[in-house]
């Protein structure tokens, strides 16, 4: 049994920010189920915003943020974030990102649903150089342990164990290299899983996005909290050798427009759907986009930033340009064909303004955790923030808490598994479930489509259950039993919001419903 102060699930913007913030008085054990840097974290490309240009202000950020959350995000948790956001770039700064800067200060640009110029990044690549930044610095800080390749199974309970005490005190986990199943064991556990973009056949989401954090809380104990509301970016490259690649958000923010493909007549299409034109908040461009896909029979639009300068080009997307030319799309000379996908996950586990999780020892941050700052849809370059912010106050809080008993942990008992000789049942229900969200849970829903998908997902959870019970376990089981389970949570969430807000758009509510509340989903009693 392996035996530290914090248990940390996930290696990304806000785990190793936490790790980094506990490491000068806590034994600190990373867990990441592939290597470090094969989080979301490292494919952010926008940037990370932040009041800190003389004309902007915290309550013009906070605004902006309310405005695009569509009436439910919570004020406070809200206010906390934007003004927590200037320390932590200055944090960020003092570990030596190497952020893009003009005229000898930070660079700051523009994107989707931002009054104000408050977006700090490194060029085109903002997530990768972050993350670059916080590996090296971790695997030079002598108090964390790094266990990559280890896919968490379960949290280990108090409840589970017949103690009164129901907190967390420790986790499961696979190591896949020699696929033996460990125990560790923690008085406090941080949940920095992200989010579920993998649910969906279509995502801009790397592969291990697959809703850990959120399937193990729930199953431990914890409420969730609008799972309905997931952000389909407008702009993912349409090609088939391009896999679930980006095309950030600043594209438009510096000028690119959207329009249909000459064989739809070439024209711009976005002030038709709204007066932001491709500047309006990201479900309404993914709306839009989505029309005009459906009523041209198109497979893709086109996003045009041919207008400006190579140079200009060369200097803010080096990335999206070197990538859109190893597939022959020249950006300074033509259009980038684009497509919607999933993108990032709103709602999760739900936690204070600690981190705090209903189970005591237990926390979730970044994408893993519903805060209540992105509501019903989450403002561009929001979430880097958010994931630095609650680190910083999760360490906090841990910091402060008063010692707990060690509870020894079980050996996990395989005694009566055996491995499973029919791995395409799990390949085959992975495709299946990603199909059936996107077809019926996707953009746009109808009551008819959400009730054929919870059909769908009640009869691959008894199958993956029961694979569960009998087999020996392996990350592509695990990480399918969590992929359902995120789904139910989706579709349950989506059937108990009977209107039309933000992300969450259904053709049977398609109006705004008043007075508005996150939809709180409660686990089962054991």
């Amino acid at each position: 049994m392996h035996d530290f102060d914090v248990l940390i699930v996930g290696s990304g913007l806000a785990g190793l920010s936490a790790a980094l913030h506990l490491a000068p008085t806590h034994r600190v054990a990373v867990l990441t189920k592939r290597a470090l840097n094969d989080g979301s974290s490292a494919w952010a490309q926008g940037g990370i915003a932040a009041v800190l240009a003389a004309g902007d202000s915290f309550d013009a950020h906070v605004e902006d943020t309310l405005v695009a959350g569509a009436g439910l995000c919570d004020p406070e948790a809200t206010r906390f974030v934007v003004e927590g956001a200037p320390q932590a770039i200055g944090w960020l700064r003092e570990l030596g990102v190497p952020f893009s800067e003009e005229g000898g200060g930070l660079h700051l640009t523009r994107e989707g649903g931002h009054s104000q110029r408050r977006i700090v990044h490194v060029t085109d690549a903002t997530g990768a150089a972050v993350q670059r930044t916080l590996i090296e610095q971790v695997r030079r800080t002598p108090n964390i342990t790094l266990f990559e390749h280890h896919t968490l199974i379960d949290l280990v309970t108090g409840t589970k164990l017949g103690l009164k005490d129901p907190a967390c005190i420790g986790l499961y986990a696979l190591d896949d290299e020699t696929d033996e199943v460990l125990a560790f064991r923690a008085p406090h556990t941080i949940l920095a899983t992200g989010g579920a973009g993998k649910v969906y056949l279509y995502t801009t989401n790397p592969d291990t996005a697959t809703g850990d954090g959120i399937a193990a809380a729930w199953r431990a104990g914890c409420r969730v909290s609008n799972m309905e509301f997931i952000q389909f970016h407008p702009t993912c490259l349409y090609h088939p050798h391009a896999k679930s690649f980006l095309i950030s958000e600043a594209v438009r923010g510096e000028g690119g427009l959207l329009k249909l493909p000459e064989l739809a007549g070439g024209t711009r299409f976005m002030p038709r759907h709204d007066e932001r034109a491709e500047l309006a908040p990201r479900d309404v461009v993914a709306r839009a986009i989505d029309f005009e896909m459906k009523k041209h029979g198109l497979d893709c639009v086109h996003l045009d930033i041919s207008h400006q300068p190579p140079e200009f080009l060369k200097e803010h997307f080096p990335n999206i340009l070197a990538r859109c030319a190893e597939l022959g799309i020249d950006i300074t000379r033509e259009p980038i064909p684009v497509v919607p996908a999933a993108h990032y996950t709103c709602g999760g586990v739900l936690s204070d303004l600690a981190g705090r999780t209903d189970l005591p020892g237990l926390y979730a941050i970044g994408e893993t955790a519903c805060t209540g700052l992105h509501g019903a849809n989450r403002l561009a370059s929001n979430s880097l923030v958010e994931c630095m912010v609650f680190a910083r106050a999760a360490a906090a809080d841990i910091a402060a808490a008063p010692a707990r008993e060690r509870v020894e942990l079980p050996a996990w008992d395989e005694s009566r598994v055996t491995d499973a000789d029919e791995a395409v049942v799990i390949s085959h229900n992975w495709d299946e479930l990603r199909r059936f969200m996107w077809d019926y849970v996707g953009i746009v829903r109808t009551n008819k489509r959400l009730e054929r998908a919870s059909h769908r997902i009640a009869l691959l959870q008894a199958e993956i259950q029961e694979f569960y019970a009998n087999f020996h376990v392996t990350r592509d089981l695990l990480e399918l039993r969590n992929l359902v389970q995120v789904a139910e949570l989706i579709v349950r969430s989506a059937q108990a919001r009977h209107e039309s807000r933000g992300l969450h758009f259904s053709r049977d509510y398609p109006s705004l419903a008043e007075p508005t509340a996150p939809t709180v989903l409660v686990p089962p009693a054991d």
